[in-house]
């Protein structure tokens, strides 16, 4: 098939690069003139392993081109999959102004007259009732009674940064919102040699899926970090504790998200919740557990910093090994270790980063503005190994399994993702 993506951040782009080795030819578009020139270079503007790979071979075969404007380059597409953002806005709802505005744009240039219907899939997570209370009536403001050549369906994602390409092609499960909650042919064929289970269902069951699975995750990191915090008050091996707890795969379900050690962060985690305390707030629902992740979240990366500082004379010279919010990502949208950083520089400590996923001059959208708004010296606190290894440091603190490899000089060394 012919695929149209909007939006080339990590969503749109680990699709785009994926959809291509599956032998489809996608069209990509995004407002990034920066980015766009990236991609058609043959590279890929964020830190995905195998991304530039699949990106490079591509653009080389012909089946990945990227445009700024739409104009007529729907006319020939079976598909058109949307993966713009859904920030946080002020109050904790998604900001779905994007949404809106891709979703006018789409419908101006689809060719209302054409020959077959025009699969419009939205991946980006939305509220519950975003494709049917705000969606289908731009789509129907716009086109009228020739709204009937679309057909929208939502298909959430469920990619982790770092082995995104791997989780395209072995997904945990397949899940398809359409307005009939039946099969959909155009879904079928794009999922095609995919081993998972397929759910279709009505949009709002698909629409809520990543708010009950990205809340749940941010439960149990929280929820394993308070019963770490009580271990460390007590004396008590929290390694030892998790280990146990983990065991029981009967009761417990699962290890991931569930060892005590970082906050929770990133592009999802956090606003996701925050969205959901909103929704449960705007129903009359309340949910008193949600409500607390937040507040458990800031609570544990103060805790970090307490641990890290505890015996730490002012002036110390500490090195963090990582600032993104996961191992072999460039994502600094909500990193708790740039929370981290932050708070070792108001306390006075000289502090260098060596984290080589993190190129600031590559930085781009979201993730260029979250960096400069929050650690605005983030380029002069970077540092390569070379220097990092020939520097004697009163602190190391590695933030995700990061040091394997590494032969640094350090007084003191605390792994934060195991308390201990």
């Amino acid at each position: 098939m012919k695929i149209g993506i909007f939006g080339l951040g990590y969503v749109g782009l680990t699709a785009a690069a994926c959809l291509t080795k599956s032998g489809h030819e996608i069209v990509g578009f995004d407002v990034s003139e920066q980015k766009l020139a990236t991609v058609m270079a043959g590279k890929s503007p964020i830190s995905e392993p195998g991304l530039e790979e699949l990106i490079a071979t591509a653009v080389a075969d012909g089946k990945l081109t990227c445009f700024s404007a739409i104009e007529n380059r729907l006319a020939d597409c079976d598909m058109a999959i949307v993966c713009v953002g859904t920030p946080s806005a002020p109050d904790g709802s998604h900001n779905m102004s994007y949404i809106a505005e891709v979703s006018r744009q789409i419908a101006t240039a689809v060719d209302k007259d054409r020959s077959r219907p025009l699969t419009v899939v939205y991946r980006s997570t939305i509220r519950p009732g975003t494709l049917e209370e705000l969606v289908y009536p731009i789509f129907r403001r716009v086109m009228g009674d020739k709204v009937g050549v679309i057909e929208l369906v939502y298909n959430p994602e469920f990619l982790r940064e770092s082995s995104a390409i791997k989780d395209y092609f072995s997904p945990p499960k397949i899940v398809i919102g359409t307005h009939d909650g039946k099969p959909n042919k155009n879904m079928d064929i794009v999922n095609e040699g995919l081993d998972a289970p397929v759910f279709y269902v009505g949009y709002r069951e698909a629409e809520f899926t990543k708010f009950v699975d990205n809340t749940f995750h941010a439960l149990k990191v929280a929820f394993a970090n308070e019963v770490g915090r009580v271990c460390v008050r007590l004396g008590i091996s929290a390694t030892k504790v998790h280990e146990i707890f983990i065991s029981d795969t009967k009761l417990n379900i699962s290890p991931y998200y569930m060892r005590p050690g970082g906050a929770f962060g990133g592009s999802c985690l956090p606003k996701d919740v925050r969205a959901l305390q909103y929704i449960a707030g705007d129903v009359g629902a309340s949910a008193h557990v949600v409500d607390s992740l937040i507040r458990s979240n800031e609570a544990h990366k103060h805790f970090l910093f307490e641990m890290c500082v505890k015996d730490l004379a002012e002036g110390a010279r500490v090195l963090m090994l990582g600032v993104s919010f996961k191992k072999d990502s460039d994502d600094l949208r909500e990193s708790p270790n740039i929370d981290l950083a932050r708070k070792f520089l108001q306390g006075g400590y000289k502090l260098s980063i060596l984290d080589p996923f993190v190129e600031p001059k590559n930085l781009l959208g979201q993730n260029l503005g979250y960096s400069f708004q929050h650690l605005p010296d983030l380029g002069e606190l970077l540092i390569d190994q070379q220097t990092a290894e020939a520097t004697e440091f009163d602190l190391v603190v590695d933030t995700s399994a990061r040091s394997k490899g590494l032969a640094l000089k350090t007084k003191r060394k605390i792994d934060i993702g195991a308390l201990a």
